[in-house]
């Protein structure tokens, strides 16, 4: 069964890798629209247990329901209108609480990152989708469910405005999609260091602006807790309508952390028409309802030292981002390290300026349209601070961890090898042609020592023996003359017969004679056992002569006498 399935043709493999891919997409549409469905129930479950939980009931359970679909709208950004008015005409409501919108965000994060985590690992089979294709399917099927919601929500008490619902639906859902993909990767950054580098330290540079705008709403509604108890003990009496507020004080405590980080910046906020806070002071008249978080707003009047120490907020935030960038920047160049800080304090304006527009929004026309800070103020004072405050953070910080660095010595410039010199060669010699010796001339003692002895001269064979050995050849081992007997002698790293004298007659060396030996020439009468000198090949012999090489029979044995060698003088030197 193996090889059938593994040998099966190109055309029929086909529709099944794609039929599996299709399934997969097919996966991911239907988490999408599962996501949204949790989301909304989860709104509707809320909004039903307050109904239920509400000792005067006005309203039935469509309406309640149909108020769920309008708070589900209202958690993706969506502006609404509310249309049950004193007036009788419809007033926009559009700020969004932001930890209500942390809900659908996760939940769209979680079903992309679930559609591809099964396919992160090496051994699962099947093909795997598009990074691209699951964010699409994902996005495709909660947005279906998206799409019918708004209709629904249309005959309700809180319709959807659809320019709204056309921007702000496809692009968090799109973005939390994203999310979802990009953990589910590994959270990958850009190759470049220097980007990398930027978009952390504009991250931490956004949390700690973030942190440091909650510090100081959390500062001022300490400041005016009566304030604060005050509203929040006259909007509701009964526990079931103190729930209610707390819930929705709780869901706002983010968008009050992104106002109090604008205050700090320098733009503030809007308190309606015509009206805004800033550290300099409160301008204009304030449409303020009442809410337990708007009673920790400055008080009318120009602004304090209070009100001046929130820019400790945006200048600790730049710090913190200078500093992620000049730590990293140790082995950069300035021109780098400032252009690096440059860009993520533009990264941290966009993020405050979506932040920004997030949490602010219309509660109703007229005076109350505007509220919140104004996004593109807020985002322009974010990169003003990075630029003002966090390049030079950064160029110090740099500075500082460089200190204890050794400037690098540029690299000398390759210089081609001059071409070597050639070798001095010693002069070369004309050849010249030796001068014929005789042999008695060469050896005038060992001549006459053999001429003397009548054993010698009677035997014609040896009286010749040595004329013929002592013919001109290679330099062979020194002889000294003992007894009247040939007898070699080899000096250790010396070899020859002695040097010519001037006369023309060479000289031997004798047994005490180092008259030829250069000044400081020890030499040695022994050799190892193992060392035995390369012997010249015996002279021809003579018609008559007898051999002196023994046979094989007598080559070994005990008793065997050594022939004396026929030693050859070297020629005489010039």
């Amino acid at each position: 069964m193996t090889h059938v399935t593994e040998n099966l043709p190109s055309s029929t493999a086909g529709p099944l890798v794609h039929g599996g891919r299709s399934a997969a997409m097919a996966t991911a549409f239907v988490r999408g629209g599962v996501a949204a469905g949790l989301g909304l129930g989860a709104l509707a479950v809320l909004v039903t247990a307050a109904w239920i939980s509400s000792p005067f009931p006005d309203s039935g359970p469509g309406e309640v329901l149909h108020t769920a679909a309008g708070l589900w709208l209202l958690a993706h950004g969506v502006d609404l209108f509310r249309t049950e008015t004193l007036s009788g005409y419809p007033a926009p409501v559009g700020v969004a609480p932001l930890l209500l919108m942390a809900l659908p965000v996760w939940l769209v994060h979680r079903a992309a990152r679930d559609t591809l985590e099964p396919y992160s690992e090496v051994t699962t089979a099947g093909p795997r989708p598009s990074t691209g294709g699951a964010v699409a399917a994902v996005a495709g099927g909660y947005l279906l469910v998206a799409a019918g919601v708004v209709l629904y929500a249309a005959s309700g008490p809180l319709p959807a405005d659809l320019v709204s619902a056309g921007l702000w639906l496809p692009a968090v859902v799109l973005c939390a999609a994203g999310l979802g993909v990009w953990t589910v990767s590994g959270r990958p950054l850009p190759e470049q260091e220097q980007a990398a580098v930027a978009l952390r330290s504009a991250a931490r540079g956004v949390v700690a602006l973030l942190g440091g705008g909650a510090a100081l709403f959390g500062t001022s509604l300490v400041w005016h807790a009566a304030a604060a108890q005050e509203s929040f003990d006259g909007l509701a009496g009964e526990w079931s309508g103190r729930i209610s507020v707390v819930l929705l004080t709780v869901a706002l405590v983010p968008n009050a952390a992104v106002w109090a980080a604008s205050y700090g910046l320098g733009p503030g906020f809007s308190l309606g028409a015509g009206a805004s806070a800033t550290p300099l002071g409160l301008v204009g008249p304030a449409a303020v309802p009442h809410f337990p978080l708007l009673a920790a707003l400055p008080s009318p009047g120009p602004g304090s030292w209070p009100h001046w120490s929130a820019v400790a907020v945006p200048l600790v935030a730049t710090l913190v981002l200078g500093g992620c960038v000049g730590r990293s920047a140790r082995l950069w160049t300035g021109r780098e390290t400032a252009l690096t800080a440059l860009v993520g304090a533009w990264a941290c304006g966009a993020a405050v300026a979506v932040l920004a527009a997030a949490a602010g929004g219309p509660l109703g026309s007229g005076r109350l349209s505007a509220f919140g800070p104004v996004w593109w103020q807020a985002g322009a004072a974010a990169v003003l601070w990075g630029a003002v405050v966090g390049v030079p953070a950064a160029l110090g910080v740099r500075a500082w961890a460089r200190r204890g660095l050794k400037p690098a010595q540029a690299p000398a410039p390759a210089q081609a090898p001059a071409p070597a010199p050639a070798p001095a060669q010693a002069p070369v010699p004309a050849p010249h042609a030796p001068e014929p010796v005789t042999p008695m001339e060469a050896a005038p003692d060992l001549a006459t020592e053999h001429a003397s002895d009548p054993a010698t001269a009677s035997d014609p064979a040896t009286a010749l023996a040595p004329a013929t050995a002592l013919a001109p050849a290679t330099a062979a081992a020194p002889v000294t003359v003992k007894g009247g007997r040939w007898q070699g002698r080899l000096k250790w790293g010396r070899l020859g017969w002695g040097r010519a004298a001037r006369g023309g007659a060479a000289t031997t060396a004798g047994p005490g004679s180092e008259e030829d030996d250069e000044p400081g020439f020890e030499p040695y009468d022994f050799l190892p056992a193992a060392w035995e000198p390369t012997l010249s090949p015996p002279p021809p012999l003579l018609p008559g002569q007898p051999s002196s090489v023994p046979s094989s029979d007598e080559s070994s044995g005990p008793g065997r006498t050594e022939a004396p060698e026929a030693m050859e003088p070297p020629a005489p030197s010039a």
